[in-house]
Order: C-alpha cells, then structure tokens, then sequence
C-alpha cells in the first residue's frame, strides 16, 4: 500500500493535545505546533485494521498481553537487533514514563542520586525529584556542532569527590536515553560500552529509554544496551515501545526488556496497584505495528529523511543565524538558536509571536539547553515548509539574517 505523507489531516476538536492545546500552551491559537513528539500522519492500515476488527467483539474486559503479542515482539527484536529475547523477560506497561516511575521506586530509596545526561528528556528530571532523588547531572559534550558522551565527567557523577571522610553515595540509577530526545544522537556500541562500564561498575542499574529506536537517519543503527553484554543485560532494563515509530501516542502501552529475574521481581512488586496493564486497544494496535507495520515505516522512514535535508538545506542557506544539530535518529531536531543573541523568554516570544510557530524550549530539558529550540518535523511537508518560512520572515523583519 501506498501510504500519502504529503496528506493534511485535519486534527482540529479531536481532543488532540498537539493541536486542540494551542491556546493553553502558547496563549494563541494562531501558531503551527511542532513541540509534542507526535506525527501529523495517519497510522498504518493494519494497525486500524486490527483496531476495527477488536471494536467488533463489543465486550472489552480485562485483558492480557496474548501469545501472539509476545511472538510479535520477540520476532521484531531478533529481526532487528539479532537479540533473542525469552517471554519471560517481557513486561508490558501503558507507557514508558510510568515504567521509568516504577523503577525508580524499585531501586532507588529518597536522597538517592540518580545520573541523567543533560539536556535530556524533559519528565526525566522531575521523575526523579519525584522519586525524593536528587539529579547527577553530566552533561553531553557538545563540540563542532555534535554531542557526545562525557565519559570522564560521568565518571566523576559516578564516583564522586568528598571532603574528609564524608563520601557522598554513588548514584544508584542511571537513565540513559538512546537515541537521545532532545539532541537526537544515536550512541555506537563502543560509546554504549563504555557507559555501561562506568555505570555497572559503580553498582548502578541502567535504565535504557529506547523509545525512538526504530527512527532513523542518513543510515544509522541502533544497538539496544542491553545486547552488548550478559553483564549490562544482567544489569540493565529496556524499555521500548510503538508509540513514536508507529504514531501510537493515544494508544499508551510499552514494553519493557527485564532480563534479570531479580530486576523483574523487584519491577513488577514496584508497579503492584499502581500500574495496570495496556488496555485492549493497546495491545491491538502494538501486536499489529510491531508484526505489520514495516512497509508504512519504511516509507515513513524515507519521507522523514526528506523532511531532515529539506529543513537543513533551509536553515542553512535562508536562516544561518540558527544551526542545525543533525539527528541520527528521532524526528525532533535541536536548533541552536544562541545566535540569535536571546534569553528564553525572548525566543519563545520570537517564535510565538513573531514566527507564528510553536516549539518546544530548550531550557525545560536542562541548564545545557537554554539557547535552543526542539523542533518536530514529522508532519506533511508543506506545513513544515510553511513554518519555515514564517521563521524566515520573522527573522528577515526583526533584522538577524546575514
């Protein structure tokens, strides 16, 4: 099937947070949203397939992750990633924010430590405060326009400095984001590696926040953690979903990778009466895209790719005074906007006000992000060069352009 990403689907009073939200987010509903990860493109056919074949049941009780699910899953890692996964190592959430909830509450205790990589994933940092933890923070290396790992600065998180005899506690928990949200860095296996030693190493347990794997660019691939070694595997938790690749954001469930029966048990006790299962729609629809859904993502996956050159080709030749991180991976692009010479509160009024365009604001995913914008480009293409172009226009009017 031949899918039409050029399509403008009108998501206008569809309780849509993207687009029905604008005035509560931006003041104004006269903004073109490009914040929240979530694709202005329909899903594909099979997953509405399965939906409306499940609708036609008409009883929707209590559920659980069937056979067929598990298969689905299991097949999609070992195709993918040669990982050979066992079902028991499985569990399914509605999310993988609650299960990042759930494993700090497993193994962290209050005035614990835990490492995150700054900028990063917004609802990291208060899931941890949260948790009654407080945040390790060690920043990406950001040198020549890329990001990188700072291992020796982790290092430092790791094994910390202490005056006298006071030690400071090492971190217990590490949440690593790969492919990273917000600056969209695919980490290779040696960088991976060697987090994973300095983590483990140190007794903390890897949490792995995979969610934008399966999203790609300009030939990169992704290598799960937790397939480098028995040891980071022991050590380690996965969590990986439907939800980005496939447009499934409404339709909450995640699956978590546990192959620890220690780790597990200790996850599972965790999220006991606070965190049901996936609903029946859910399931569904994981089930269908994770055994269906290649040929829609293959062709997303190319058009995503016209949308990065389209957008850095723009930027770079009509808007310079903002830069382009590249993404390996992710279809949200980190703008470096610091050349624009504005606090945040001004480039949000500049792209708000000015541009017409509403993105997210570097500053929420940490001190390494103030001066820059995150930007989602997985809508048709036409609106993405529309937003472009009133960026454009309020840059040439304010007078910041060459």
């Amino acid at each position: 099937m031949k899918y039409n990403f050029d399509r403008i689907i009108e998501r206008s009073n569809t309780g849509s947070v993207k687009w029905d939200l604008r005035k509560e987010i931006f003041g104004t509903e006269d903004v073109i949203p490009m914040w929240v990860a979530d694709m202005d493109f329909e899903v594909a056919e099979p997953i509405t397939t399965a939906l409306r074949e499940r609708t036609g049941h008409l009883i929707y009780g209590y559920t659980y992750p069937e056979s067929s699910l598990i298969k689905a899953v299991i097949n999609r890692l070992q195709r993918k990633y040669n990982w050979k996964v066992e079902p028991d190592w499985l569990v399914f959430t509605p999310g993988v924010i609650p299960a990042i909830a759930a494993a700090l509450k497993a193994f962290t205790h209050p005035g614990d430590a835990v490492v995150i990589n700054d900028p990063v994933y917004h609802p990291f940092w208060s899931l941890v405060a949260g948790a009654g933890c407080r945040v390790a923070d060690s920043p990406l290396r950001f040198e020549g326009g890329h990001y990188s790992m700072d291992c020796e600065n982790l290092k430092a998180r790791f094994n910390p400095p202490h005056p006298g005899f006071m030690a400071p506690p090492q971190p217990k928990l590490m949440i690593l984001c790969n492919p990273h949200n917000p600056v969209g860095r695919v980490y290779s296996p040696d960088e991976l590696r060697k987090v994973g030693e300095i983590a483990i190493n140190s007794g903390a347990i890897v949490i792995s926040d995979e969610v934008h794997c399966e999203l790609l660019f300009d030939g990169n691939k992704h290598t799960p953690f937790a397939t480098l070694s028995e040891e980071l595997a022991r050590n380690s938790i996965t969590c990986m979903s439907a939800s980005k690749t496939f447009n499934l954001a409404g339709l909450a469930a995640s699956v978590i990778i546990i192959p620890n029966p220690k780790l597990r048990a200790d996850f599972q006790a965790a999220r006991s009466g606070i965190m049901p299962q996936p609903d029946t729609m859910a399931l569904t629809a994981l089930e269908a895209a994770f055994r269906d859904g290649d040929d829609w993502l293959a062709q997303l996956s190319a058009y995503l790719q016209g949308n990065l050159d389209f957008l850095v080709d723009f930027f770079g030749k009509r808007i310079p005074k903002i830069r382009v991180v590249r993404p390996e991976g992710t279809y949200l692009v980190w703008l470096d906007c610091r050349g624009l010479g504005m606090d945040s509160k001004q480039l949000r009024d500049f792209f708000i006000i000015r541009a017409k365009v509403g993105l997210d604001e570097g500053y929420r995913f940490g001190p390494a992000g103030e001066g820059f914008m995150r930007m989602n480009i997985a809508s048709p293409r036409s609106l993405l060069q529309e937003a472009l172009n009133r960026i454009e226009q309020a840059t040439t009017e304010s007078g910041w352009v060459l």
